[in-house]
């Protein structure tokens, strides 16, 4: 099993939970990356079809051995997005979703959520009890539409950036994929 993560929209693959969940889920082959604009040196993300055909091609050599996927924030939404696409799925073996953004910060009506019930593989949510782009009763609401089997862990009283629970979040990761092999 092969496991693919992004970053979000303001970091790089070098965000320390990224290093931490590879280091946590050694020996398993674990990729992470960058998406367009970042290798590029630019600040602002690309538009979604940009960055979920970064996805798909960083995804694609890794698919044979099996591939979870997943990432912080924006990135792990791209991947979501790339699964759960109704014309083309990729077909992952599992999908971690850190932070993911359900809506921007003050716009609950704003959601990101069309995708979901598309998603029928195992996925994984860690998020923050304190997570401005959505509460754990919000996420609970929309996650109840994913056909696959769906796991929340909460890492009570921190928001989005899940500041100083990266070995936490890292030791989550690699618990569950551990039990989905």
């Amino acid at each position: 099993m092969n496991l693919l993560l992004f970053p979000g929209a303001g970091s790089s693959s070098a965000h320390p939970s990224l290093v931490a969940i590879e280091q946590a889920v050694a020996p398993m082959m674990c990729r992470r990356a960058d998406f367009p604009y970042r290798k590029a040196g630019r600040k602002a993300p690309d538009r979604p079809p940009v960055l979920l055909q970064a996805v798909r091609d960083e995804a694609a050599p890794l698919l044979a051995g099996g591939l979870v996927l997943g990432g912080r924030s924006m990135g792990g939404r791209m991947c979501s997005m790339v699964v759960g696409d109704a014309d083309d799925p990729l077909p992952a073996t599992g999908l971690v979703l850190i932070s993911y953004p359900l809506h921007p910060p003050g716009k609950p009506a704003t959601l990101r959520v069309e995708h979901l019930p598309r998603l029928h593989v195992p996925c994984l949510f860690v998020h923050g009890t304190r997570d401005p782009f959505g509460s754990p009763e919000e996420l609970q609401q929309w996650t109840a539409t994913i056909p696959g089997p769906v796991t929340h862990h909460w890492i009570d009283n921190r928001g989005h950036d899940l500041k100083g629970a990266d070995q936490v979040v890292a030791s989550i990761v690699a618990a569950w994929i551990s039990a989905l092999a």
